[in-house]
């Protein structure tokens, strides 16, 4: 594994950081109904994403997921400003506004999705791995799932094959406890969802989704294994979200409480507490961070403010390819 330094540190919780503001504004504007529809956000996961990154080679390795999907293009190298243009449904954004909160996408940074479907990706992300190893291509594909995604039958179809093929994958479940409002204890007789890797005889494993460390010790081993020939892995990220499983979700299945709790062991904190401890960086210095991270969210509101809503053409011009739409019945 690449070392874990002062300046991954640093990196660390200013892109952290970054995320969690990023979704907080999002939440905020939401409520302004600058953004529509359902909105799923990642705050309490960011070291199941940080750790990965540290881990991937990002100039070939792919990723793909489900909804809760605004954050991680961001890490993989797209411009945030584009993202916040995407949710508020603006020309400028990464689907030029037609995709929104559940479908960003960036073919040029190797995102696929950003998909609607519960587990829908599962099998798409070792389509990609399978496209890899056709190609001879040194590529390692992450395909994440939430843990009610795993009650799917195409996740068994798909770790089958995975498995049949040896195709370099590893499959992520980000276990944050409760899928939409249901515990995993009240959906399945085991709750430790790593153990289905065991009926395929794929390697797997459990890991502190709320440390970054532990996760990219873990994301290492599974990407060289990939990389290197072994076929595929399936890791259970324990992690826990601290908003709902969107917006509209008033939580009762869960107290106040048992959310301090969690908080108690925030991925953020836990990096900012080992950068004070070791003297990474000096308050000032720290304080700088902060202020960059506000004004990069302040950026990419005010680039999804200012940006154009499609025009109506573009309705068309992101189905047809022959421009006179020859199956269009009235006149634009």
């Amino acid at each position: 594994m690449k070392k874990v330094t002062k300046e991954v540190y640093l990196k660390w919780y200013e892109e952290m950081l970054f995320w969690r503001k990023f979704e907080d504004k999002l939440a905020a504007v939401y409520i302004q109904q600058k953004v529509r529809g359902f909105l799923h956000l990642y705050n309490g996961q960011e070291a199941v994403l940080a750790g990965a990154l540290h881990a991937m080679d990002l100039t070939k390795d792919r990723m793909i997921t489900a909804y809760r999907n605004h954050v991680q293009p961001i890490g993989m190298g797209v411009d945030p400003r584009k993202v916040m243009a995407e949710l508020y449904g603006k020309v400028t954004g990464t689907s030029k506004g037609m995709g929104g909160s559940m479908h960003i996408f960036s073919k040029e940074y190797r995102f696929y999705g950003g998909h609607g479907i519960v587990g829908g990706q599962i099998p798409l992300g070792a389509g990609l791995a399978f496209a890899d190893k056709f190609f001879k291509r040194d590529s390692v594909t992450l395909c994440y799932m939430g843990d009610g995604a795993v009650r799917q039958g195409s996740l068994h179809e798909t770790f089958n094959l995975a498995m049949l093929w040896q195709l370099p994958v590893v499959f992520i479940c980000e276990n944050n406890g409760y899928a939409m409002g249901t515990s995993v204890a009240r959906t399945a007789y085991t709750t430790d969802i790593w153990k289905l890797g065991l009926g395929y005889e794929m390697p797997c494993a459990p890991v502190d989704g709320m440390d970054p460390v532990t996760v990219a010790e873990e994301m290492s081993k599974a990407i060289e294994r990939a990389r290197s020939g072994g076929g595929p892995t399936f890791l259970e990220m324990k992690t826990y979200r601290y908003r709902g499983h969107s917006m509209s979700d008033a939580q009762h299945y869960r107290t106040k409480d048992e959310v301090e709790e969690y908080k108690k062991i925030d991925p953020i904190t836990q990096v900012l507490d080992v950068v004070k401890e070791k003297k990474y960086a000096t308050e000032e210095e720290i304080i700088a961070i902060n202020d960059r991270v506000k004004n990069l969210v302040k950026e990419c509101e005010k680039f999804a403010e200012d940006s154009e809503y499609p025009p109506v053409e573009q309705l068309y011009d992101m189905v047809y390819e022959q421009k006179d739409y020859p199956f269009v019945k009235h006149k634009l």
